[in-house]
């Protein structure tokens, strides 16, 4: 599979994450934030798992609880919290620094240099998003504040160290996805009981809600992420990101009857622009991967020219 339907397919998890909040507003029980991270990943995880059928082994026992607590077990807690505390859409605009977040993780993890574009790239998309989500508002919740920047860092970090680890050999991202998603959910399940208590009574659209999420929402869309992940450099992938802020707007207008302003329409258009050209390839890559396609192809003549001259003594 070539680059762009990489890139096309990754995005599709972005842009699922970003009909969650209509989902939850419209079919599911209030305010229960952790009941509702739990019903994402637990069942997702369990059912990939089953699909997979293969454990860790080894140090992957640790690291995919590392990793299922920072892109899942920490990451959904503290995203809901930030969500709840803060006005508007300054937690969307909070989680749009991730891409910046990520590009100073990856100088430190996976050796990769910031570059001037890669750092204008992610503030014109924060400031993109910021034209699309925020609004007037009161004081700002410390709270809420400090728990989007940590559940922001949390997915930052977990994308990047997801592309340093990997995967062992002869397993593929379903089985890492379904590692994750366990990990995550078996973390959030008693900080649910303790602090939400039992379950709430579920109707059938709750029902149905919940469904969603745990499938499409979380199950298909976190698999194609660190599908991603495994394919295209972590800046690249979380690039992607603003596009669950955008969705957002877009199915509020059309499902929930929300207007779109003038500035919101120049905002998704930043957010946008800056998402495509955060799939640009930085020059070192490219010459990286060129030069090592033409060192291949002078190998393989080199090993033809060789073969011919044994046959010919």
């Amino acid at each position: 599979m070539n680059r762009s339907a990489t890139i096309l397919l990754t995005a599709l998890a972005p842009v699922s994450w970003g009909t969650t909040y209509a989902v939850t507003t419209e079919f599911l029980p209030p305010d229960r934030p952790l009941f509702t991270g739990l019903m994402r990943a637990l069942p997702a995880g369990l059912l990939l798992l089953g699909l997979a059928r293969v454990l860790p082994k080894g140090a992957w026992w640790w690291k995919a609880a590392v990793l299922g607590a920072l892109n899942i077990g920490a990451f959904f807690p503290l995203l809901f919290l930030s969500a709840y505390r803060l006005p508007g859409g300054l937690a969307a605009v909070v989680g749009s620094v991730g891409p910046l977040v990520v590009v100073g993780l990856s100088a430190g993890l996976l050796g990769q240099r910031p570059t001037a574009r890669s750092v204008v790239t992610g503030v014109v998309a924060a400031f993109g998003v910021s034209l699309v989500v925020l609004k007037a508002a009161g004081a700002i919740d410390a709270v809420g504040l400090l728990a989007g920047l940590a559940a922001t860092v949390s997915m930052a970090t977990g994308t990047v160290l997801t592309k340093r680890w990997g995967r062992p050999d002869g397993v593929g991202p379903l089985a890492l996805t379904g590692w994750q998603l366990t990990a995550g959910g078996l973390l959030i399940a008693p900080l649910a009981l303790l602090i939400e208590g039992a379950p709430p009574a579920l109707d059938g659209r709750a029902v149905g809600g919940y469904l969603y999420l745990a499938l499409a929402n979380t199950a298909v869309s976190y698999w194609l992420w660190f599908r991603g992940i495994g394919r295209l450099t972590a800046t690249q992938v979380t690039f992607l990101g603003p596009l669950s802020p955008l969705t957002a707007a877009i199915v509020g207008w059309a499902a929930l009857g929300q207007a779109l302003t003038v500035v919101q329409l120049a905002g998704m258009g930043l957010a946008f622009g800056a998402t495509v050209a955060g799939q640009l390839q930085p020059r070192s890559v490219r010459a990286e991967r060129e030069s090592f396609s033409s060192a291949e192809r002078n190998h393989r003549k080199d090993s033809m020219d060789v073969t011919g001259s044994a046959l010919r003594r």
